[in-house]
């Protein structure tokens, strides 16, 4: 038996992750730590191993609580086996909005973390970071390989790419096991308002307008949930010591524009809703495409899902499950202050 310890277990990709561990290996044990912000909601976890939480040995152990509690982390560091990063604040948009929990969860946050792993260095095994493609910036080519430069261009991006590198200095200084993780722009079910895919898909339910930012031209690599979750499998279990130190970029080497998933999802859902434009998000990226050659090589993993098939159950599941997003609508747009001074909702 194997314990991980998941760090923003209860979010997006956490859950993901949390369920597809519990559903492949079924003596594993996994504790999620959790601050249930917004973002977060336990209605993600699998409701049946959450209710045998008092038994001897749960599978599944809940601990609401914030990534920068070092005697909390220290507590459960100490039960774990491996440790899977994803604990923090992750909307562009948002964090033009406010920004300052950005910086004090993604980096202050993963130094805890990073510090408890070190702490621990006799049992844990492997150190996982999830860290984002937005720490590149806009492409410089037509791929973007682990060694691009790293140009943020949010306040977000800016945290997420303090805490890659603070992760990175841990491995040069102390030689924790630790792997950094690049994923692209993931879609999937359990993903929140806020992100573009579910914010469309449940426009198009409902018969609203979908709000594109400038033209919508922006194109991004997109990853379906799952088979990000498969690629994390891969780098917990891959014996040796070759992933110690090292960045990988998960995508899928295609990118697809905000405009054309708007229209697909428009398309696939036979929607009435208009597409309307607004004004183009300060810090947008242009364009982000994945190298899958280093995830080839060192994982032996690549995308299995084509982004039409990732859609269409995406939607499904959207249309299946109104009663778990129907309450986060209000949060689907954030007012910002653009250069010029206007207030925009995006």
């Amino acid at each position: 038996m194997k314990t991980i310890l998941v760090t923003g277990g209860a979010g997006f990709i956490g859950s993901n992750f949390v369920r597809y561990i519990l559903d492949k290996y079924p003596d594993y044990r996994v504790i999620v730590l959790d601050i249930l912000t917004y973002a977060g909601n336990t209605d993600n976890l699998p409701q049946d191993l959450l209710q045998q939480a008092d038994a001897d040995n749960p599978r599944l152990s809940f601990w609401y609580g914030n990534v920068g509690n070092a005697s909390l982390v220290n507590t459960l560091m100490a039960e774990s086996d491996m440790v899977v990063h994803f604990a923090a604040e992750s909307h562009v948009t948002r964090s033009i909005y406010d920004n300052r929990i950005f910086f004090e969860t993604d980096v202050m946050g993963t130094q805890v973390i990073a510090n408890s792993v070190l702490n621990h260095a006799d049992r844990i095994e492997k150190f996982i970071h999830i860290s984002t493609s937005e720490v590149y910036g806009t492409a410089e080519g037509q791929v973007m390989d682990e060694e691009h430069a790293l140009k943020p261009m949010s306040p977000y991006a800016s945290a997420k790419a303090g805490a890659d590198r603070l992760v990175y200095s841990y491995w040069a200084t102390y030689d924790i096991p630790a792997t950094i993780i690049r994923p692209f722009n993931n879609y999937g079910p359990y993903q929140h308002l806020e992100k573009v895919v579910p914010r469309f898909i449940t426009s198009a339910i409902l018969g609203e307008p979908m709000t594109v930012h400038g033209q919508g031209q922006a194109s991004r690599d997109w990853l379906y949930v799952k088979d990000h979750c498969q690629a994390l499998d891969k780098a917990l279990h891959k014996q040796g010591d070759d992933l110690k130190g090292e960045v990988i970029n998960l995508g899928s080497g295609r990118s697809i524009s905000v405009l054309e998933i708007a229209e697909k999802i428009k398309e696939l859902t036979n929607a009435s809703s208009e597409i309307v434009f607004v004004g183009d998000r300060p810090g947008q990226v242009v364009r982000h495409t994945s190298s899958t050659e280093k995830a080839k090589r060192l994982l032996d993993w690549s995308a299995e899902t084509s982004f039409e098939d990732g859609l269409r159950k995406t939607i499904e599941w959207y249309e299946k499950n109104p009663r778990w997003w129907e309450k986060s609508l209000w949060l689907r747009q954030v007012p910002i202050r653009t250069a010029s001074g206007k207030v925009e909702y995006h």
